[in-house]
């Protein structure tokens, strides 16, 4: 079983994310959406959700006439395959190989790969670079961009928005808590700023960890989960602060692979993967 998160360059027509979701089907476990971002995050079980979702969204948007505040290379920006119960790394780099051929094959999109390879940051500096797309075409689409796709654990996206909207200082704090298990960008999004996160150890370094970090450094004006958490990280985690956190047990991979599975129990036709060919 392994976790997908498409990263998709849209964040304001609720008509097209509508459709987006619809095409991703039962294998939709969240999406969060941000404005400022222009861009929505959608956690889906499995493959098959995952390629339907890419190509609504590379037939629906056009990277041209986009702007936000999130740093991306394409309308389908980033796909990362996680390993779930019952599965090893080894099986998303398996994912994330055939899904970017398959992109690469059906639609001529450039795709960057990343995981035990190389880094995602690593490939939004050098892309188109000094770093040439590993499947596909050498330029990138004209209206879709390239795609980073990845294999890597399973992670934790989270903001904390600073109560003073100083984007230099966001900017000084995420330098001072990056670390090998904290990604972080000091980002302006509308009249507030934030220090968005990845947290890519979070048995190690989870929400409540990010959070003290940067309110050790700057009043807090909130904190913002982007995405699902695992059970394991919320348990570790004293229910007294999962308000102030954004946390909470329905938005945990495992409460939401549940409801997943007994959809898809419901609706057998569902398994059956909609426009994938065979690599």
């Amino acid at each position: 079983m392994l976790e997908c998160v498409v990263n998709v360059s849209e964040g304001r027509d609720p008509v097209v994310l509508t459709e987006l979701g619809e095409a991703a089907g039962p294998d939709l476990l969240d999406r969060h959406t941000d404005p400022d971002h222009h861009r929505s995050v959608f956690t889906l079980l499995g493959t098959a959700g995952a390629r339907r979702l890419a190509a609504a969204a590379i037939e629906r948007l056009d990277l041209g006439p986009h702007q936000g505040v999130h740093p991306r290379l394409g309308v389908v920006d980033v796909v990362p395959f996680a390993p779930l119960a019952g599965s090893t790394l080894a099986d998303a780099v398996a994912a994330r190989d055939a899904f970017a051929a398959w992109l690469a094959n059906e639609f001529t999109v450039p795709c960057f790969l990343y995981g035990p390879e190389r880094s995602l940051p690593e490939v939004r500096r050098r892309a188109f670079r000094e770093l040439a797309p590993d499947r596909g075409p050498r330029a990138p689409h004209p209206t879709a961009g390239a795609c980073c796709v990845g294999a890597r654990p399973v992670l934790v996206a989270y903001n904390v928005w600073l109560a003073e909207p100083e984007l230099a200082r966001a900017r000084e704090i995420a330098a001072a808590v990056r670390s090998p298990t904290v990604r972080a960008l000091g980002l302006a999004c509308g009249d507030r700023v934030q220090v968005s996160m990845n947290l890519v150890a979070p048995e190690i370094t989870g929400p409540g960890e990010a959070y003290d970090a940067v309110a050790a450094r700057a009043r807090v004006a909130g904190a913002e989960l982007v995405g699902l958490v695992p059970a394991a990280v919320l348990d570790h985690i004293p229910p007294s602060r999962w308000e102030e956190l954004d946390l909470d047990p329905d938005r945990t991979i495992e409460a939401r692979v549940g409801g997943a599975v007994r959809l898809r129990r419901a609706e057998p036709s569902a398994e059956a993967p909609i426009g994938e060919r065979s690599e």
